[in-house]
């Protein structure tokens, strides 16, 4: 997997960390699902997932995007860390409080974690809920059915 910055479009938003772009050159153009790295945005039906999915949107859809690619997800999606109009897409869903701060890539981003902490006594976005689930556990919980 190519780990150069890849210049794209987004032409998709699945929900509040998944992507869709269209990276290369005109004419050769081919479409990268992208899971950003280091977040873990609620589910769409979670409480804030269609406002992390319509901020994501808003910072990202139909917007050039900087792709920095770091992995690949169980999915086959690319996991990446992603810029879109300059701003840090996974800084500002965690600032916002539509996503939390995926623990296993973590360690990678250590600006997110007191963003995090922020929102959270902020009471901003999933925040504001008296107990918040994390997207992974509300995944095991509707996975058993």
């Amino acid at each position: 997997m190519p780990l150069a910055s890849l210049f794209c479009l987004v032409v998709a938003i699945s929900d509040g960390d998944t992507l869709t772009a269209r990276c290369g050159a005109p004419g050769a153009y081919h479409q990268v699902k992208v899971r950003i790295a280091a977040i873990d945005a609620p589910e769409s039906r979670q409480a804030f997932g269609q406002k992390s999915r319509q901020n994501l949107a808003r910072l990202c859809f139909k917007q050039r995007a900087a792709l920095q690619p770091v992995d690949e997800d169980s999915y086959g999606r690319t996991v990446a860390n992603v810029r879109c109009g300059g701003a840090d897409v996974a800084t500002a869903q965690v600032r916002a409080g539509l996503a939390w701060v995926y623990t296993p890539y973590a360690a990678a981003h250590p600006h997110l974690a007191p963003l995090q902490r922020q929102a959270r006594s902020g009471g901003a976005g999933l925040w504001s809920q008296r107990r918040p689930l994390a997207p992974w556990d509300y995944r095991h919980r509707h996975s058993q059915h």
